[in-house]
């Protein structure tokens, strides 16, 4: 009998990844209040730990993908868990808003940063033609990270209160990092992968000849100089300028509809809630748009997503009803899930899977900026105006700009 493709195990693996990094990172805004009011801040200023955070995450991601590429993704996950649960520990004693950003921007962010990329960067090195559907599975991990995480935050703050509720998700991150490290493999040799999976017309294995299993044997310097000419291309400045525009609006949303939930007076628990529907939505989009876009071409998929999720926030200041907050959410979850399995697909489809994990981690970079800048911006424009309405609107603008800026790449970079 044969066995089942080990590819599907790695997808589990990842998926482990990525619920626990951004079932912590998104769930950041029921913190918020909380945290604002122990330290005597602004909510706008009590965001630079996640912003910090976020930096930290994306521009560790741009320089530990050489890292990933080179240990292998096993020994990575066993560090970048390490770090991670020290940094949540570590938020959990923090006495003075700096000492959380320390703790929770620099440390965590930095921890994040490894087990991202090797949950992203990892799944397109064992699948090609259904790269979307199994990167739409792995990364479905986000949206039920959302969905799980932040609701049972919430109640763990009512019951425990914030410091406690830390720790409590500091020893579920370790269990769940080492299922997920004990899983990992790192890429599939021509014996172990179906024929269907990758196989081309020559009867080679996809990717063999362009350095996807020999990385680790080459010197540093090829590899570095290899990944700096990729990142000279148009087609990457494009991309890059794309996702910085398209994602203003996830950060934007992440990080303010609970406080904006309660603006509208609506109850907290409402916009909990909503961002746990963005979670369901998140997951449910990413398998079932990562399987379309196999199908339908991935650069175009991503767009139309990106796109919808602009459409979508310029929709919110319209909103007055917990029904209507639903519906948001909703909407932008689905879309949002359908360009998030489409990352490092796309990535490898535009710029090959030779040095993927340190290409996906550098085009990652745009994370970092966007996450930093936006929902600072919003939560002083908010604190200025009297309103988010602004900061929706430049940032589903944003976000169709981004969506052009993603074709525009594609084009550039199809032979």
């Amino acid at each position: 009998m044969r066995r089942p493709y080990y590819g599907w195990i790695v997808v589990l693996a990842c998926f482990l990844g990525t619920f626990v990094v951004f079932g912590l990172s998104y769930s950041f805004g029921v913190f918020l209040e909380r945290m604002a009011t122990d330290f005597e801040r602004s909510n706008a200023v009590t965001t630079l730990a996640f912003g910090v955070q976020t930096l930290f995450l994306y521009v560790g991601a741009s320089l530990v993908g050489v890292f990933v590429d080179r240990v292998g993704a096993r020994r990575a996950l066993t560090a970048g868990a390490a770090v991670l649960c020290l940094g949540l520990v570590w938020t959990s004693r923090a006495t003075s808003l700096f000492a959380v950003v320390l703790a929770y921007g620099v440390v965590t962010g930095i921890g994040m940063s490894v087990v991202y990329v090797v949950a992203y960067a990892t799944v397109p090195r064992w699948f090609d033609r259904r790269a979307g559907f199994a990167g739409g599975v792995a990364s479905a991990g986000l949206g039920i990270g959302m969905l799980v995480v932040a609701p049972a935050a919430t109640a763990l703050i009512d019951r425990v209160g914030w410091r406690t509720a830390f720790l409590v998700l500091a020893g579920l991150v370790a269990a769940l990092l080492l299922l997920a490290t004990a899983l990992i493999r790192d890429e599939p040799t021509a014996e172990t992968v179906p024929p269907s999976e990758f196989a081309r017309s020559d009867g080679a294995l996809e990717g063999e000849g362009d350095g996807a299993s020999e990385a680790p044997s080459r010197t540093l310097r090829s590899q570095l100089e290899d990944v700096l000419a990729v990142a000279r291309s148009p087609s990457f400045g494009l991309l890059f300028a794309g996702w910085v525009c398209i994602y203003a609006t996830m950060y934007v949303v992440f990080v303010h509809l609970v406080v904006y939930a309660t603006d509208l007076g609506l109850s907290r628990a409402a916009g909990a809630t909503a961002l746990g529907v963005i979670g369901g939505a998140n997951a449910v989009g990413r398998v079932g748009i990562g399987y379309v876009s196999d199908h339908l071409g991935r650069a175009r998929v991503f767009a139309g997503c990106s796109a919808t999720m602009g459409l979508a926030t310029l929709a919110l200041p319209a909103i007055d009803a917990t029904l209507a907050l639903y519906a948001f959410a909703l909407v932008f979850g689905l879309a949002y899930g359908g360009n998030g399995a489409l990352l490092a697909p796309l990535t490898g489809d535009l710029f090959g899977r030779g040095n993927l994990s340190a290409v996906f981690g550098l085009i990652s970079g745009a994370f970092a900026i966007t996450g930093l800048v936006s929902p600072y911006l919003a939560g002083v424009a908010s604190d200025a105006l009297g309103s988010y309405d602004p900061a929706f609107v430049v940032a589903g603008l944003a976000a169709l700009v981004g969506a052009g800026a993603v074709l525009a790449a594609d084009r550039l970079a199809s032979p």
